[in-house]
């Protein structure tokens, strides 16, 4: 209990910063753990990427071994990250049988380095065979192992891996990851030595992941198939309140909210995850949490660990976490905001503009290769966000329309294109807010506002990509941005190269010149949601790729395969397994959702609209046997026969597409096919169920209305 006599709240006080990465086989404990030499070689293998030897590796496992069984675990698992979006872990045991029949507790360094899990159950994307099972997992030293707690008690050690085919093909979201972090190190390094630093040897992509939710009432969730089966609502009628008063937004956390948010604070930080910010969203029972950033492996792992966590916590507080794109039609959806940079190992972040950012050539080098990267890879960046999900999301007026454009804010913008003229452009220096009231300091003013709309938006020190979708793996979209830069730098590094000592800043400022002259159509300051906006960008030859199918296919061209390639990212092999495998994932959730609507309307809403009509006629008729007037029964008895008949049609519509888009072979067509004509015939069935609520009493409705999901907290 709390030791504090002056506290009277009757909890038990945390000490957060020995709560904080308790669970974790991080520096520090490694350092307390280990030999100095096992650790020296530890951290060369983490730090510069140098083979692990097996002496090592069994001196590692040992020591990570005692250290989980101390803290009461007693199996361990190789943690990774399939082609599902999802994690995948089996579970062995330490113990080892004896000749005296016992047993005793071990865990070599082949048991950590490597595992054999079944892959052929996996998604492959036609890699591999489905009788070729074989698949491996391969620790990945660089995102430390940590110990998994569930409610019962149980505590496993997870040990972070890459997982890849009998043949070397990565068959995950992670290996991909690392390779691109390879390759923008690599090009970032040779751009630094020729402006002239002589102390980073590696440049590591970092990323803070914001991550938004909604939470729903548990009785709620477990009347309603959808959110079941797809996670979202496929049918409901508005509430008569959604967001429009704008009194969710950073509003007054509920106390049954607040609990949950702090148990999952705890668990979160007992990994490791800086879990900083929570606060109330937009729309009403929608929520967010923001981590501080780490290296881009990590921040995916972590992310990953947050949306389990959130869910597994919620289930003990009677609630349940929504993490699809949009679990509610009519207010805003979720996504997860990836705020990207770059960072040396010599301590720099490389997108730090400084006092004066018009003379930091290095600032102004690395934003060029932004800008240079985004406007020549726009539809893969889109691509990188395209799940059904997202479809419902992207360009309302919570997310960034599905046009990708760069906001760099007013003054960096003007210096920018001043280098791109020739004229000469001076930095404002820092300046003040001023607001009015002598109580009030003034405000230290940035140097560029943030643009909500903007879905690649520069943000002080790093770019915010606002399109990732909530329910996403941070992996892909990583992987596109650092590999697409890494492209952009490889090209200024050879120009800088060439150029050398004498040449070197002439050469910079041309390198500025021409990524604003050739590449400055990207950059967007206004309002993206705008109609004038998209007769712009039709204008400036951006592309405008508004669904997900279409925006995967710019993955399957050449022009993509080579980009992939060069850089060892994804082989052209690796890279259209992926496009299949997402394909295939499109048709299977819309799938999902289609036959979940199909029962639902059959099983609960004609029934209950049957029902209705049923008591209806029967009222008209004793108000017929008594002479009395029965005016608004007849009426509202037409309207509910009439939406029970329309709906019967669309149905059968639906039913019918469902059949004709499985008989689709070819991949591609037959997602276009659920797309066009599956999604369609369910948005129309949806109008009539929905109309059929607005007007059948609450008694007889056989499911949770939104005003229940969203406001019963």
């Amino acid at each position: 209990m709390c030791e504090d006599k002056a506290c009277h709240c009757g909890c038990e006080k945390l000490d957060v910063p020995k709560i904080f990465g308790s669970n974790v086989f991080n520096d520090r404990t490694m350092k307390e753990r280990l030999p100095k030499e096992t650790y020296k070689a530890l951290k060369k293998t983490i730090q510069q990427g140098l083979p692990l030897s097996p002496d090592v590796a069994n001196v590692v496992a040992n020591a990570m071994k005692d250290w989980a069984i101390e803290k009461g675990a007693t199996h361990y698992t190789h943690w990774f990250q399939p082609l599902t979006g999802r994690t995948a872990e089996k579970h062995d045991s330490f113990i080892s049988p004896t000749d005296d029949g016992s047993v005793i507790m071990e865990f070599s360094g082949k048991q950590l380095a490597q595992g054999e899990p079944d892959a052929s159950s996996f998604p492959s994307g036609g890699l591999r065979s489905t009788f070729e099972a074989r698949g491996y997992t391969a620790w990945d030293c660089t995102s430390p192992a940590f110990l998994k707690e569930d409610a019962s008690g149980n505590v496993t050690l997870a040990i972070p891996t890459a997982f890849c085919s009998y043949t070397s093909e990565a068959l995950d979201k992670k290996t991909p990851l690392l390779r691109s972090m390879e390759a923008v190190s690599k090009q970032a390094i040779r751009v630094l030595k020729a402006l002239g630093n002589k102390t980073a040897r590696r440049v590591t992509s970092t990323v803070g992941p914001e991550q938004e939710y909604f939470l729903i009432d548990k009785t709620c969730y477990e009347k309603r198939l959808d959110l079941i089966v797809s996670g979202r609502t496929l049918f409901g009628a508005p509430s008569p309140k959604g967001q429009e008063l704008e009194d969710q937004y950073f509003g007054a956390i509920k106390d049954r909210i607040s609990s949950f948010m702090k148990d999952l604070d705890i668990e979160l930080w007992k990994m490791g995850i800086s879990s900083k910010t929570k606060h109330n969203e937009v729309a009403p029972a929608q929520y967010e949490m923001a981590p501080i950033f780490s290296t881009t492996n990590i921040a995916a792992d972590h992310n990953q660990l947050v949306m389990e966590t959130m869910q597994k916590v919620a289930l003990r507080h009677d609630l349940v976490c929504l993490l699809h794109e949009k679990p509610f039609a009519g207010v805003n959806g979720s996504g997860k905001h990836n705020n990207w940079s770059l960072s040396t190992d010599d301590g720099q972040n490389l997108l730090e503009p400084g006092k004066t950012p018009s003379e930091n050539e290095q600032f102004l080098i690395f934003v060029s290769a932004l800008l240079m990267a985004v406007d020549r890879h726009a539809d893969k960046l889109r691509a990188s966000c395209g799940n059904p999900g997202n479809d419902l999301r992207l360009g309302a007026n919570e997310a960034p329309p599905a046009i990708i454009s760069v906001f760099m804010g007013e003054e960096f913008t003007n210096i920018l294109e001043g280098i791109a003229t020739g004229k000469k452009v001076q930095s404002r220096g820092q300046s003040f807010l001023h607001i009015g009231v002598d109580a009030l300091p003034p405000l230290p003013k940035d140097n560029t506002d943030r643009n909500r709309t903007s879905p690649f938006a520069f943000t002080g020190n790093k770019f915010e990509f606002r399109m990732v979708g909530s329910s996403a793996s941070i992996s892909g979209p990583n992987i596109v941005i650092n590999t697409i830069v890494a492209e952009a730098l490889d090209e200024i590094a050879t120009r800088l190269e060439k150029a050398g000592k004498n040449g070197l800043n002439k050469e910079a400022t041309a390198i500025v010149r021409d990524a604003v002259k050739k590449h400055g159509r990207i950059i967007f300051n206004g309002n993206n949601y705008s109609d004038e906006w998209v007769a712009e960008a039709k204008k400036r030859g951006l592309p405008n790729i508004k669904t997900g199918i279409e925006a995967l296919g710019y993955m399957a061209t050449p022009l993509a395969e080579k980009l992939f390639d060069k850089y060892q990212v994804l082989s052209p092999k690796e890279l259209h397994s992926r496009y299949e495998i997402y394909l295939e994932a499109y048709v299977k959730h819309v799938n999902i959702e289609a036959q979940a609507s199909v029962q639902m309307v059959r099983r609960l809403f004609v029934p209950a609209g049957m029902k209705f009509a049923a008591e209806l006629a029967a009222g008209i008729g004793a108000l017929k046997s008594a002479t009395a007037p029965a005016t608004v029964q007849k009426e509202l008895l037409a309207t509910v026969s009439g939406l029970l008949a329309a709906a019967a049609e669309k149905l059968a519509v639906l039913e019918t597409a469902i059949e004709k888009a499985h008989h689709v072979a070819e991949v591609a067509k037959r997602a276009e096919a659920f797309r066009d004509k599956v999604v369609v015939a369910m948005n129309a069935l949806r109008k009539d169920i929905d109309a059929l609520e607005g007007v059948t009493p609450t008694e007889i409705w056989p499911v949770p209305t939104y005003a229940e999901m969203l406001f019963k907290l």
